[in-house]
């Protein structure tokens, strides 16, 4: 018989006893077994994908909602010139995904030492007590340093997704992953819509106090109902041979490639956010109606993600998240190219939200792969890497898109994009066909 079907044996006989009890017993047939961190971990992973949701929504929604008055509050801050809002409102706005980009790989390297939940709680805690302290800024220096203290140590959906990649069980790691990415990107879409009223109650400063007691019950909820069996002797241990530590070249090749994608997903999804207004402007909507069809543009790539994410990820898990991954890539470009050829608003809301629902089987179906491509004990840091990446590509799409659109032209930024997103099917079908010399 089997250790590990030894043992379910024994926790089947004694239900009384916690996986903790069990794990170090004998065997029927062997020396003592221990539990991989995903087995002895299976009894909690559905409550805590659940937590997890709510969390990263939470978190995404507190972060999103100032969209509508970021430039306002710069503005109470002692901003006065237009092109100097803009320009401070932008930088404010992305010094969070920069700070979340250099310290993500740090805190997924912690996750393998120390555990995955304490990481989350870390998260949610800082976070609360950050977005509170946005609500007192006093000067422009200080709103962008909290912004980008909020990213350094934050990183919620970041930490869910570590812990529910690893605690997932294998053939249902893909659909987990995609219900959390169901609920970030429900937290992105609502957080505007939130934020476009909430000011009008409670003002500009109370809002970012209602947004840090919304993260609040995220960390109560997270240190109450999240449960995890980690074991620092085993789920941390390192390798001395630091050749043994390595993976294969083929799979270093597939990692390489998987991260690469992913910047490229936030980088196609935001090449166009800074100037899809102007974009909208030039296609005849008047001008008092062209903030609000920006607005419904940019929610429909966010509400297309939300339909499919889930399914994608089922879907990954059913064929292979390599066929997922190479599949949407190319369905993405496809659908980009006729975004610079509308004529009307809804036209390009239709495309968008087509766009969405094809991107959102990707970001599950990566993190799946890059999972099961790496060793338990590294998994924590690879998944660090790979929301680095995503945050690099949220960083640099608005700037490529700023740049391309400003010298060359609004639709010359879909077919750079679609371009980009061709090449990246095409790393992805070389990483995993090309022999190892």
């Amino acid at each position: 018989m089997r250790p590990a079907i030894a043992q379910r044996l024994i926790e089947q006989s004694r239900p009384d006893m916690t996986p903790q009890a069990t794990r170090s017993l004998m065997p029927l047939d062997g020396p003592p077994q221990r539990l991989s961190y995903a087995e002895r971990n299976a009894p909690y992973w559905r409550r805590n994908l659940f937590v997890c949701v709510f969390g990263s929504f939470t978190t995404l929604l507190s972060l999103s909602m100032l969209l509508p008055f970021l430039p306002l509050y710069v503005q109470q801050l002692g901003v006065s010139s237009p092109a100097a809002v803009v320009q401070w409102s932008g930088v404010a706005f992305g010094a969070t995904f920069f700070g979340t980009a250099i310290t993500a790989p740090l805190w997924g390297r912690l996750a393998d030492r120390y555990g995955r939940k304490p990481m989350l709680i870390r998260a949610a805690v800082g976070m609360a007590i950050v977005m509170s302290m946005i609500g007192l800024a006093h000067n422009l220096t200080e709103l962008v340093v909290l912004r980008l203290i909020a990213g350094l140590i934050g990183g919620y959906a970041s930490a869910s997704i570590v812990m529910v990649g690893t605690q997932a069980p294998r053939e249902r790691a893909g659909w987990a992953l995609g219900v959390l990415s169901t609920g970030a990107l429900a937290g992105n879409l609502v957080g505007p819509l939130v934020g476009g009223f909430l000011p009008t109650y409670v003002g500009i400063r109370g809002t970012f106090f209602v947004g840090g007691a919304i993260i609040a019950v995220a960390a109560l909820l997270t240190v109450v109902f999240v449960r995890e069996d980690f074991d620092r002797a085993t789920d941390a241990k390192k390798r001395v041979d630091v050749g043994a530590a390595l993976p294969p070249a083929m799979d270093q090749r597939v990692i390489v490639a998987l991260l690469v994608t992913a910047m490229m997903v936030l980088l196609a999804n935001m090449s166009i956010e800074p100037i899809i207004t102007v974009y909208i402007g030039q296609l005849g909507v008047p001008g008092d109606h062209v903030a609000r069809m920006a607005g419904i543009v940019m929610a429909a790539s966010a509400f297309g993600s939300m339909l499919t994410a889930a399914r994608f990820g089922a879907l990954a898990d059913r064929i292979g998240s390599s066929k997922v991954i190479i599949g949407c890539l190319i369905a993405t470009s496809v659908v980009l190219v006729p975004q610079a050829f509308v004529h009307q608003w809804w036209q390009l809301a239709i495309l968008r939200g087509l766009m969405g629902m094809t991107l959102a089987g990707l970001l599950p179906s990566i993190a799946k792969e890059i999972r099961h491509t790496v060793a338990d004990h590294n998994s924590g840091k690879t998944l660090g890497y790979l929301q680095s990446a995503q945050f690099s590509g949220q960083v640099i799409g608005p700037l490529i898109g700023g740049q391309i659109g400003a010298h060359v032209g609004l639709r010359a930024v879909f077919f750079v994009t679609a371009s980009l997103l061709l090449v990246c099917a095409a790393l992805n079908r070389w990483a995993r066909t090309r022999p190892v010399s």
